[in-house]
């Protein structure tokens, strides 16, 4: 972090980090469980179960597991974008002194 700037903006830099970054890992979370839910929506559909059904479930699967990723990815992010801006405000009071 720098010195020269203010703390306001090294805690909105650390904050906008932390967005993109879970962002971006819920996009690959996202992708990866609706590649799962396919798998298991294949396996767990009747033989005889048109392909429209399977994909209606393995969306929906899909879904829901992705939001539910999301929502543990931003609580994640959040909880590290404010343990970053307590430890660059206890820098600052340091180097005030």
């Amino acid at each position: 972090m720098d010195d020269e700037k203010p703390i306001t903006e090294q805690a909105m830099d650390t904050i906008t980090t932390a967005v993109e970054a879970t962002k971006d890992a819920a996009v690959i979370a996202v992708k990866k469980v609706r590649k799962a839910a396919k798998k298991v929506a294949k396996k767990v559909a009747p033989k005889k179960a048109s392909k429209k059904k399977a994909k209606k479930t393995s969306k929906k699967t899909s879904k829901k597991a992705s939001k539910k990723a999301a929502r543990k990815l931003s609580k994640k992010a959040a909880k590290k974008a404010t343990k970053k801006t307590a430890k660059s405000k206890k820098k600052a009071r340091k180097a005030k002194r």
